[in-house]
């Protein structure tokens, strides 16, 4: 099992107005760049597989902690954490090594950000893997909006914007209790209504599930977010329609190439249409839940590295 003292030490880095933590592995390579960008609620430490296995295979790997998150700079406007902003931080750390573009990865929220930053800055990225979350295209009505209607005002992600403070006071008092329900393997379906799915998640009392890292590895992340809480990874959801606003005259087709990595036993559904926005898309599923990387880290590897090698070759 991977042990969190073979995890890369940090470094902080100035960029776009704020410090940025960063892990990297690899520089002397001198090969291509690929940036990893974490999830929600999550820490570069989620990456702690992937890092050795790109460095290893010749690539400069960069894994921030995110605005919001571990030790990097927590803005107090939720402005700050619009897609403007995040994909800023990005674009400003390419330019802190040196480099035109690279290849970017992302995990749930993570991953929304990569698809935000090849519709924002398509220059800068040279290709895309994400997973669990597909491309979500741009919808008629405002995201929140969208989303209340069809899932309800208890659905986290309308909850966070309807309801600020409530889940993040509930989730700052049971740190350890949601996270170690939120990272555990094949999750279950989400608990019946009524209640917000993240709220129950951290006063459930008993374990859920098979855990889905050791102690040591839980260990990590809940001492980040004993230090930082979670209002501000929160506020990311805080800004999904003024991520809507932003992206009103964009082109919403991604013509880089591009992996989908989905999990079989993940509540986010796939997409039916993705082939429709990134049209050069290639797609694994693998037999896990939503933390893809974590519960399937060989899979993982070998999917990235091997899709990373045919793109070579073309």
């Amino acid at each position: 099992m991977f042990s969190p003292i073979d995890f890369p030490k940090p470094t902080s880095i100035a960029v776009n107005g704020i410090e940025l933590e960063v892990f990297e592995a690899g520089r002397k390579n001198g090969g291509n760049p690929i940036v990893l960008c974490h999830g929600w609620p999550e820490h570069a430490f989620s990456w702690r597989y992937q890092i050795p296995a790109l460095a290893a295979a010749g690539y400069h790997v960069i894994a921030p902690n995110q605005r919001g998150y571990g030790n990097s700079s927590r803005p107090t406007e939720v402005t700050a954490y619009d897609l403007e902003h995040l994909s800023g931080d990005l674009i400003a750390l390419l330019d802190y090594y040196g480099y035109q573009d690279a290849i970017f990865v992302g995990h749930d929220w993570g991953a929304s950000v990569v698809w935000g930053m090849a519709l924002l800055h398509p220059e800068r990225v040279s290709k895309i893997i994400n997973l669990a979350l597909p491309y979500q295209a741009r919808t008629e009505k405002p995201w929140i909006e969208f989303m209340e209607e069809f899932l309800g005002d208890d659905y986290y992600f309308v909850h966070f914007n309807r309801q600020p403070g409530i889940a993040d006071a509930v989730l700052d008092e049971n740190i350890y209790q949601f996270l170690r329900n939120m990272f555990r393997k094949n999750v279950p379906p989400a608990p019946p209504k009524p209640g917000m799915m993240m709220i129950d998640l951290a006063r459930a009392e008993a374990p859920l599930g098979q855990p889905l890292m050791n102690d040591d590895e839980l260990a990590v992340f809940v001492s980040a977010f004993e230090k930082t809480g979670f209002t501000s990874s929160i506020n990311w959801y805080r800004n999904l329609d003024r991520n809507w606003q932003i992206l009103a005259d964009v082109n919403p087709i991604i013509q880089k190439p591009a992996l989908m990595i989905y999990g079989d036993r993940d509540l986010i559904p796939k997409s039916e249409n993705l082939t429709d926005f990134v049209p050069k898309i290639d797609v694994v599923s693998l037999d896990c839940g939503h933390c893809i990387q974590q519960e399937k880290p060989e899979e993982t590897n070998e999917a990235i590295l091997s899709w990373l090698q045919k793109q070579a070759e073309i």
